[in-house]
Order: C-alpha cells, then sequence, then structure tokens
C-alpha cells in the first residue's frame, strides 16, 4: 500500500516547518524523494546536525509511528530483526507429549516469535517511520542484514518463510562517518550530507526554541558557538546544545553574552574538560 508521504519539496520544506525543524531546500528535497520514490535515505554529518530530529519530524508530520533502531558494537540478528521465545519454547516441549515434528511446527510459529525493530516495521500497519540510528556503530557484517529490508521491503525467517511489507516505511539511517559504509548499502538508499547550519539559520532554530531570548544575545551565542567549531575540539556543539545554551542565559537571566558569562556557563555546550581549557585560551576568557 503506497502512500504519499510529501506531495512536493515544498510541501515537505511546510510541514517540517510546521513540526519545529527548520529544514533547508536540499534537506527537504530529500525527504520528498525518500518517500515519492520509496527508496531510504543516508544521512551523514558530524554528531548534532539534526540527523535524528529529521526522521522523527517526518513521523510527526504524517502523523506516523516511529520505529528506532538504535545500532551498536555487537548488534546482531537477533537484537536487530527477530528471535525466538526459547524459554517458552522449552516450557512448550517439556509440556507436550507430542512427537518432536509435531511440537517443532508448533513452536517455530507466531506464538514463540520475539520480533525486533527491522521486522517490527515491517509488519506495521499503520505509517511508520523506520530509524536506523548510527548505522556506522555497527559492525560491516550487520549491513548484510540490512540489504533485504531495504531492496525489497522484506524479511526472510526460514520456520515461517518471506515476510512483505504491507505498508513501506519511511527508512531512515543516520551515520556519524565513523567508518566507511559499504557500496551495497549506499546504492539502495537516497545520500544526504548535513553539516552545521549556516549563522542565519541556526538563529532561526535557537529563536524558535527559545523565543523570549533577546535577538541580539542569539546572535552573540551563534557567532561564539561558531568560533568554538573552528576550534580542534574533541566534542563541537551540536545545535542541541545551542538551544541548551539559549535556555540556560534564560534561566540564569543573562541579558548579554559577555566574557564572564561564556565562562560561567561553558559547560552547558562542552563536555570535555580540555576541550573547556582549549576554547578559555583561544577566547581569552
Amino acid at each position: 500500500m503506497a502512500m504519499t508521504w510529501f506531495s512536493s519539496p515544498s510541501d515537505a520544506l511546510d510541514r517540517l516547518s510546521a513540526t519545529g525543524y527548520l529544514a533547508d531546500e536540499a534537506t527537504a528535497t530529500t525527504a520528498y524523494l525518500a518517500g515519492a520514490l520509496e527508496k531510504p535515505v543516508l544521512i551523514e554529518g558530524p554528531a548534532g546536525v539534526g540527523k535524528t530530529e529529521l526522521a522523527k519530524a517526518v513521523a510527526r508530520a504524517n502523523d506516523a509511528d516511529l520505529v528506532r533502531l538504535q545500532c551498536y558494537e555487537g548488534l546482531d540478528e537477533a537484537r536487530a530483526l527477530y528471535e525466538w521465545n526459547y524459554k517458552k519454547q522449552l516450557l512448550r516441549i517439556q509440556a507436550s507429549d507430542e512427537s518432536w515434528q509435531e511440537a517443532h511446527d508448533e513452536i517455530f510459529s507466531e506464538e514463540f516469535l520475539l520480533t525486533r525493530p527491522l521486522l517490527a516495521a515491517i509488519r506495521r500497519e499503520r505509517p511508520t517511520v523506520l530509524l536506523i540510528d548510527e548505522v556506522d556503530k555497527t559492525d560491516v557484517e550487520v549491513e548484510g542484514l540490512l540489504l533485504e529490508v531495504l531492496s525489497d521491503f522484506q524479511v526472510t525467517i526460514p520456520e515461517l518463510g518471506t515476510i512483505t511489507a504491507v505498508r513501506r516505511p519511511f527508512v531512515v539511517l543516520t551515520s556519524n562517518a565513523a567508518r566507511e559504509l559499504s557500496e551495497a548499502v549506499k546504492r539502495r538508499c537516497l545520500y544526504l550530507h548535513l553539516d552545521y547550519p549556516v549563522a542565519e539559520r541556526e538563529r532561526a532554530i535557537v529563536t524558535q526554541h527559545v523565543p523570549d531570548l533577546a535577538e541580539g544575545v542569539v546572535a552573540q551565542l551563534v557567532e561564539v558557538v561558531a568560533r568554538l567549531r573552528e576550534l580542534e575540539l574533541k566534542k563541537a556543539p551540536s545545535i542541541a546544545e545551542s538551544v541548551d545554551w539559549a535556555r540556560t542565559l534564560i534561566a540564569l537571566q543573562i541579558d548579554s553574552l559577555d566574557a564572564a558569562a561564556i565562562d560561567r556557563t561553558l559547560g552547558v555546550v562542552l563536555k570535555h574538560v580540555s576541550d573547556q581549557n582549549r576554547a578559555r585560551r583561544e577566547l581569552r576568557l
């Protein structure tokens, strides 16, 4: 069952904005095409630029369910696709006086199946956004598990057969580019690179989330954040941390981001002591 996620790039731009996500034209166009072409979209970029939030915004804009697979080192098929409820199967076998063949057919049925995010998203009848978050943190072998889902929107379970999506999910993969993803995965996806926003757009984002902060202070904050991102830091400030900093200034009733205010609140945006020390040196706090 096909679904029209967005009617055009401009529709995507407007509806994402209505959810609180200020997309640029490239992002809105990719979101539109991902829905129109029914292709997954791979979003790469540094941490904190809105990759995960885009998937959430697409779900909100379409009143869709969000199914999230959080990737990590050691993720395997049992945690990504499905596994059998072995304890329940064992109890069923122990309580049965049937032959092994009869018991086998029963224990490998829907009743004993534990669905994980990939299979859960495939089986949803409601509009669903499948977020495969930080896919670059997994082992290379895990990408093989994704290929059937990304190519054909189906999952094969040997005991039950192939389960094909009734309604194809809107699939978003995010990556911080910690490692290069395989060409096989990339070939199946649209590609979008998100970077830190230009100053004008970041001011708009901060103002949208913290409307009570004076325009002049927002401009100061965005300028300082941009200077921090130019430094060689372990972790540059994200957009979310810019917003947190703005909220901090409101909470502390700070109406000017001078050197003293920056020094006092630097821990909101820089979470490593080496980064804070470098910033203090470079900004001469």
